[in-house]
């Protein structure tokens, strides 16, 4: 039986659930492109977690490039519709190792699920997934004002599934999101690189190694050594 105190799970999209991460490289480096300059895989780290607007000011700084305020705007349109037209691809096959198992536990157990991304198309993502189901709330880039590492997204997803932050962990694959979670009062687990998450409660590279039952006995460890 899971920990009772923890009665919700907050999950970020990109990099956690699956890794939409290579077709935002693939439109933002096409967009750069279009600007005259190159954009590597190294820097598209500087971007996770981070809202589309935020990203092309990152990306115009990079550049030393200045666009009008209707040039911005347009770019911003063209980078998500080429992104779309990526996405076509996707099947529920691009979940990540252990996600589906790991919701399946969690729903199981009675345990509210919650999606936190600012990304705009994350209901068209999940449902491409076809994992729509398991969330009890979708907070996305349309619902919220300020990016990560302000906690806005996490407590508008605990308020939207009536629990506390103490009651919610929420798992993150950036530092900006493990910034914003723990600023918020939350629980954290990081998913990705151990050097990287490091400020996060525990760190784990995916889910193929945390299954339900891992989880539920790190929570019980952490607890017993406050």
């Amino acid at each position: 039986m899971h920990n009772p105190a923890i009665r919700g799970l907050l999950f970020d999209l990109d990099g956690v659930l699956c890794d939409t991460a290579k077709y935002h490289y693939l439109a933002w480096k096409r967009l750069t492109n279009e600007l005259g300059f190159d954009f590597t895989e190294e820097q598209n780290e500087e971007l996770k977690g981070v809202s589309r607007i935020d990203s092309l000011t990152y990306l115009l700084k990079l550049g030393e490039k200045k666009l009008t305020v209707e040039q911005f705007e347009d770019f911003l349109i063209l980078k998500n519709t080429w992104y779309l037209e990526l996405i076509k691809e996707m099947t529920p096959n691009h979940l990540l190792p252990g996600v589906l198992h790991f919701l399946e536990s969690s729903k199981k157990e009675g345990i509210k699920i919650g999606l936190g991304s600012s990304s705009k198309n994350a209901p068209l993502i999940l449902k491409t997934l076809n994992i729509t189901g398991f969330f009890d709330c979708i907070v996305d880039g349309n619902s919220i004002t300020k990016s990560k590492p302000n906690p806005e997204i996490f407590l508008f997803g605990a308020s939207q599934l009536n629990l506390q932050p103490n009651e919610c962990v929420v798992f993150e694959d950036a530092t900006s999101g493990v910034d914003a979670a723990l600023a918020g009062g939350f629980l954290c687990v990081g998913i990705g690189n151990q050097k990287t998450l490091n400020k996060a409660t525990f760190v784990y590279s995916g889910f193929k190694e945390l299954d339900f039952n891992t989880f539920v006995k790190s929570l019980s460890q952490y607890e017993r050594s406050l």
